[in-house]
């Protein structure tokens, strides 16, 4: 049977056999709202501002290239800026957790250690977002947090939402869980300060751009190369993220021959997942390199990718920024 995601796209029998659950998920996701909305559910305010990037539908929208993208931007307008993330499937006993680039993917996750790496700023990871936002400020000298696929999580006060919108799939067919890919109904993009999306945009929103700055190698990181010089032969991809389908389009407008190995978003790799009967370079992204790293060999990349916003998107920002500053 089809994964329940594949139905998605359209109003079909089997999303509308399960409406009536739709409507009650999204009634109870406005409920929780109000509540903390209306001081019925504590929300904790932090000493510094905090701004939210995440989306309404579930699966991947380029969240992290975002966010490694705002780091360098809130660097470059002086901010000492810090992260918080939920560390989705890290197994460690006790949160929430400081992350640096040397943390385990398993025990922190691998959103988490990835954004370490790539913005040498501090990161802290657990369920609670309140307590995460304290540790990062206890602990790191942040004087702006940003909050990682924070959207929903209403117990942390925000004085800036950016939403990302995956902008092939929108979204989909306009439907709450389980019928479609909606946390929250398409009102609540109303709500927010800015929408960004990745691919084609509508009037209001500001395009995320994505390319990708080069092939890395897993076993010696100094070594890179361009992905057009992949071309010629087939590559595996691996891919276990929110959408798969988007890490090989990419590698197929390059004009490579891929041959496609689509794992479950966060999926846990073995070696025996990116380890294949034939000597063909086996290419994957940067999240799962991350998990992968310990025991991948000299025939392993991964694709460091980076964001690039237009600069009405750099003036609306920085323009929030000052009013929040303002009071």
């Amino acid at each position: 049977m089809k994964p329940i995601e594949s139905y998605w796209g359209s109003r079909n029998p089997l999303v509308m056999i399960l409406t009536p659950v739709s409507w009650c998920f999204c009634l109870t996701a406005w409920l929780r709202r109000q509540l903390y909305k209306t001081g019925i559910l504590a929300v904790y305010r932090a000493p510094v501002p905090v701004l939210i990037v995440g989306n309404i539908t579930v699966g991947g929208t380029g969240k992290t290239p975002l966010v490694i993208w705002l780091v360098d931007l809130l660097i470059n307008l002086g901010y000492r800026p810090g992260i918080v993330s939920r560390g989705y499937r890290g197994k460690s006993d006790t949160w929430p957790r400081l992350v640096d680039k040397h943390s385990d993917p398993l025990e922190v996750g691998d959103e988490a250690v990835l954004l370490a790496r790539r913005t040498n700023r501090p990161v802290a990871v657990g369920p609670d977002r309140p307590a995460a936002v304290r540790e990062l400020i206890e602990q790191a000298d942040c004087d702006i947090i940003i909050s990682d696929d924070g959207l929903q999580h209403y117990a942390l006060a925000r004085d800036m939402e950016i939403a990302v919108i995956d902008g092939e799939r929108r979204l989909g067919n306009g439907l709450c869980l389980p019928s479609g890919p909606l946390r929250e109904r398409a009102s609540r993009l109303k709500t927010v300060d800015l929408i960004i999306t990745n691919g084609p945009g509508l009037e209001g929103e500001h395009q995320m751009k994505l390319s990708v700055a080069t092939a890395v190698n897993l076993e010696d990181a100094g070594l890179n190369r361009a992905l057009e010089d992949f071309i010629g032969g087939p590559v595996h991809a691996v891919a276990g993220i929110g959408n798969p389908a988007r890490f090989f389009k990419t590698l197929r407008q390059t004009g490579l021959e891929v041959i496609e190995h689509p794992f479950p978003d966060h999926h846990t790799f073995r070696f025996s997942d990116i380890s294949f009967k034939d000597e063909f370079p086996v290419l994957m992204t940067e999240k799962d390199a991350v998990k992968c790293s310990r025991f991948a060999k000299v025939s392993h990349w991964f694709l460091k990718v980076d964001a690039d916003l237009d600069s009405n998107f750099t003036k609306q920002f920085t323009q929030l920024l000052r009013d929040i500053a303002n009071g």
